[in-house]
């Protein structure tokens, strides 16, 4: 698909969703470009954020945030088959994005959200939701993770695989959604993982600069298992 956003810095793409002005100055910090889903455009907007891009088939953009962004970076997209956050993650090239706004009162929203995290893997993508930071994991996911840092696995299909520096290792499980799943494992030190098949990997949110690093994105500035406040 012809990308409607391209660049050479992270995106922070936002969400219709609930959003704070810590998501935003976790997120910009790291991704410093603003992209907008549909309706988030009127989230980035009220935090004094200006997308340089809005994709979606515009069915919740609000006419003062529609007046209020350059028409060249509205984006319509009217099919109906892909969720708005499909829609922009399919069509921006970017080195990763992080999403927020995506996890709210609405639970099919989110459960949607994750479906295509594991689908759509150009650009990675990770997602601040609450208090987690939420990753598809790649085949094989190094986090340099303290002791006792909270590590969470959900299959979102069969999955199996080998790990190390987990407290409850992996070898020799089959994890599945509709089977057994992985929550609350707990990291022993560095963990490495080495998957197949579809996973969400949740971490703390403070851990995301370890979770960037993991993924080969630079980010782990700040050290092992800390953000720096915003």
């Amino acid at each position: 698909m012809t990308p409607v956003l391209r660049t050479t810095q992270g995106v922070t793409l936002i969400g219709g969703g609930a959003v704070t002005a810590d998501d935003a100055a976790v997120a910009l910090a790291r991704a410093p470009v603003v992209m907008a889903a549909d309706g988030g455009a009127a989230k980035a907007l009220a935090l004094g954020l200006t997308p340089r891009a809005v994709a979606g088939d515009m069915d919740s953009l609000p006419d003062a945030a529609r007046t209020a962004i350059p028409p060249d970076r509205l984006h319509r997209i009217a099919e109906q088959d892909s969720t708005d956050f499909e829609k922009c993650l399919t069509r921006v090239a970017a080195p990763f994005v992080i999403g927020i706004g995506f996890a709210g009162d609405r639970t099919d929203h989110l459960l949607a959200a994750l479906n295509v995290l594991v689908r759509v893997r150009v650009p990675p993508c990770l997602l601040l939701a609450g208090a987690d930071v939420i990753l598809a994991a790649p085949p094989r996911l190094a986090l340099d993770l303290a002791p006792g840092t909270r590590l969470s696995l959900f299959p979102m299909g069969r999955v199996t695989g080998a790990s190390r520096g987990l407290r409850w290792p992996l070898d020799g499980l089959a994890l599945d959604s509709a089977g057994r799943v992985g929550t609350s494992n707990e990291a022993a030190g560095p963990v490495v993982l080495e998957l197949t098949g579809p996973c969400l990997v949740i971490l703390p949110r403070a851990h995301l600069d370890a979770a960037l690093a993991g993924l080969g994105l630079g980010g782990g500035g700040l050290g092992r298992g800390g953000l720096s406040a915003p």
